[in-house]
């Protein structure tokens, strides 16, 4: 099978979501699945819920920097290394699945974290151009950048018509997170 690339993007909620039920899905028909997250706190649901599934492995991220706009530049350029850091062995480690059989390397918030510069744009895509035949490569977060989209085969955009956050209501265990 040749892999391709997919980018779930947008302002509305379910871009994780479609990351996690692709997956899931690739899981259960045998894929080997790498999971990565990026510019989240690595306690939300659906990671408990991946590692109960045969045929996942998460990549842990050994720190979270919150939201980038209440970074200061010394939590940003720590973000930069340690997210950086984070891409690279989750690459690595898709590339070796790859190597065996069919493999999906999901990386959750990769869009923002390149757009935000943690990941090196240029480093992402020649990744992504120079990837293994039988690597499908998920990738979520807003606003891609033109490179991004011009490499994927698949673009989702998830638009948000209503989202109780407008009125306040913050993120809830379970559903949001």
């Amino acid at each position: 099978m040749e892999g391709l690339i997919h980018i779930y993007c947008g302002d509305g909620k379910g871009k994780t979501s479609a990351a996690v039920g692709q997956a899931v899905r690739s899981a259960g028909a045998g894929f080997s699945v790498v999971f990565v997250q990026f510019l989240k706190s690595g306690d939300s649901g659906e990671l408990s819920s991946l590692a109960c599934v045969p045929g996942i492995r998460l990549v842990p991220c050994e720190r979270c920097f919150g939201f980038f706009w209440d970074m200061d530049d010394e939590e940003k350029r720590e973000a930069g290394e340690v997210y950086g850091a984070l891409f690279e062995r989750a690459w690595e480690m898709a590339v070796r699945e790859a190597e065996k059989g069919d493999a999906l390397l999901v990386m959750d918030e990769a869009v923002a974290a390149c757009r935000h510069g943690f990941i090196k744009k240029e480093r992402l895509l020649a990744s992504l151009a120079g990837k293994p035949a039988r690597l499908e490569v998920v990738m979520t977060g807003r606003n891609p950048e033109e490179e991004l989209l011009a490499a994927a085969d698949y673009v989702s955009e998830i638009r948000k018509v209503k989202h109780p956050f407008d009125r306040g209501i913050l993120a809830r265990k379970g559903i949001e997170y």
